[in-house]
């Protein structure tokens, strides 16, 4: 979308306010969100994005676990199992910000905004399959680089799905992230002997 439609879609929800300041970053937020969610339209990368967003409920995680603890000894069980607790401890964090924050998802919000995929609870902020993902991706490479490949656009269509699909804003995606990578960090700092850095 050329950038001067992302002005008009900004202000038609979010007019101009008394001081001439045109945007603001909820405004911006919500027409990128808008135009993601427009690219779900298309029955292909519909498609695309509900597969990848249904493997991030769990089942791609789960597999790879499963995985690395059946091929690789006591290794791949550690690894599993690292990455276990630390997905339980985002699943705690993301269901407490989600219950304090009560952010309405962008599809409740903006009749404009489809969901173009069943939400798994109520509310946006953060996403949970990006924290997931950034914090299950952080260690698993950094018991096995050599994943690298496969994580990363994993990951990244993970982050993206939840905005095309219209379950989430940019800023639950980033925030997300965010707090994957700090999640992740803190176990590798706890657990010795691991680290992304080689």
């Amino acid at each position: 979308m050329k950038p001067s439609r992302h002005i008009e879609l900004i202000t038609e929800t979010y007019p101009p306010d008394v001081n001439g300041v045109a945007f603001t970053v909820q405004a911006l937020e919500q027409a990128w969100c808008l135009t993601a969610n427009r690219w779900g339209a298309r029955q292909a990368v519909r498609a695309y994005f509900r597969v990848i967003s249904r493997l991030g409920d769990g089942a791609f995680w789960y597999a790879l676990m499963s995985i690395l603890a059946l091929c690789d000894g006591w290794r791949g069980l550690g690894a599993a199992a690292h990455m276990a607790v630390v997905g339980g401890i985002a699943a705690l964090l993301y269901r407490r910000l989600k219950r304090w924050t009560r952010r309405p998802r962008p599809f409740a919000a903006d009749g404009r905004i489809q969901a173009w995929i069943a939400p798994l609870d109520e509310y946006s902020f953060p996403s949970g399959h990006t924290l997931h993902a950034v914090s299950f991706s952080l260690v698993a490479l950094a018991w096995y680089p050599s994943l690298l490949g496969l994580l990363l656009p994993f990951s990244v269509s993970v982050a993206v799905s939840r905005v095309v699909l219209g379950m989430h804003y940019p800023s639950d995606v980033f925030a997300a992230g965010l707090i994957g990578s700090v999640l992740a960090s803190v176990s590798l700092w706890i657990l010795p002997g691991v680290t992304l850095l080689g």
